[in-house]
């Protein structure tokens, strides 16, 4: 399927409430991850990857760091006369209200769609990071002959998602011929990573359908509902990496399994793009050691790093042992201190000889701007 026929969605907050204090002054999109990404980073690039040309990204609230990271699409190539990316606030014609759930968000966006030139829609949410080729994702759904098809993978289900749907039963062909709901699945299950396409028409009326109707599920009284009535298949994409990420704890295990050379391989199969922030090398003291970490530019390390993810102008005291954890942007930690199992936000400044411990099944989080 030629990419320039389709129109990409995404949408930035969704299900921003399950990572707590990372997205109290942020999106979900715009949460760092992976030393120098932001998760929007990863659906923009797939869908760029994919010939994809004209994207519009959904917002709901705090969206002011989304707006200073996406600006006007110029990392994804997609500052350009002709389509690009669009950026779409909470507010539509008719109304000055937030969204309240995904059906309003697209009912609000409807002109965006009518307006589009693109026949097919994919739709994507920021808290699953996946390494799928959206470009055989697309193929396969103009081949089968489906109305929708639903990127899926087996594994655990995500438990503090609402509206998790999961596919009970796929036929030969992948169509699915029984969801269910929110369920209590306790095994592998495959289940819906919320990245989806379909035709724009459908999708027009399906939200029309449902907005009449004060419907608020788009999982449920959308997808879970026409399951009789329309082709809906599952495409599996188990054998890639996927992070679906629906916690403090699972953003941290996620960012941690990338510390394995074969899952860095994998998801960075093909090119992720981001806004840079140029910066000098990071610097080594004569006394730093680094072992099996992540390190981006502009840093100064004095001290000892294992097992961690270190964002951008990161600063690391003489003396001082960061082991497990995730420090972001600009997060400075004085002498001598012990630092284990912490999630630390940007601009974060813990003192020399400070000791701060969590747990890898329980890290500490720091939001932004904390003084330790």
């Amino acid at each position: 399927m030629n990419g320039k026929k389709v129109l990409g969605m995404v949408f930035a907050n969704i299900h921003e409430e399950t990572l707590d204090s990372l997205t109290a002054m942020r999106t979900m999109g715009s949460v760092p991850f992976c030393s120098r990404y932001r998760l929007i980073d990863f659906p923009l690039s797939n869908m760029v990857e994919s010939g994809i040309t004209k994207i519009g990204v959904i917002t709901n609230a705090n969206f002011r760091s989304l707006m200073d990271h996406v600006g006007t699409g110029k990392p994804w190539d997609l500052s350009r006369k002709n389509d690009g990316l669009y950026l779409l606030p909470p507010f539509s014609e008719s109304s000055a209200a937030m969204w309240g759930n995904r059906i309003d968000a697209i009912y609000g966006n409807l002109n965006f769609l009518r307006q589009s030139n693109q026949t097919y829609v994919v739709m994507a949410d920021c808290n699953h990071i996946l390494s799928t080729n959206c470009s055989d994702f697309l193929d396969a759904h103009e081949e089968s002959g489906a109305d929708i098809t639903i990127i899926g993978v087996k594994g655990k289900m995500p438990e503090n998602i609402d509206g998790v749907l999961t596919f009970d039963k796929v036929d030969e062909n992948g169509r699915i011929t029984e969801m269910s709901f929110d369920a209590n699945h306790k095994d592998e299950v495959f289940y819906s990573c919320s990245i989806m396409v379909m035709k724009k028409y459908l999708l027009e009326n399906l939200v029309t359908t449902a907005h009449s109707k004060n419907e608020i599920s788009f999982q449920k009284n959308v997808l879970m509902a026409n399951v009789n009535n329309l082709k809906i298949h599952a495409y599996d994409a188990t054998d890639s990496f996927v992070g679906t990420i629906d916690s403090v704890q699972s953003y941290y295990d996620v960012s941690m399994s990338l510390l394995e050379k074969e899952n860095r391989k994998k998801l960075f199969d093909q090119p992720i793009y981001t806004k840079e922030r140029d910066d000098m090398p990071t610097l080594y003291g004569p006394d730093s050691s680094l072992k099996n970490s992540l390190v981006a530019d502009g840093c100064i390390i004095e001290g000892q790093v294992e097992n961690s993810i270190i964002f951008k102008g990161v600063k690391i005291g003489k003396g001082t042992v960061v082991k497990n954890s995730i420090l972001m942007q600009d997060t400075e930690i004085g002498d001598n201190s012990k630092i284990s199992c912490v999630i630390a936000d940007k601009n974060v400044s813990i003192k020399s000889g400070v000791e701060l411990a969590g747990n890898e099944k329980f890290p500490v989080c720091l939001t932004k701007n904390t003084r330790v």
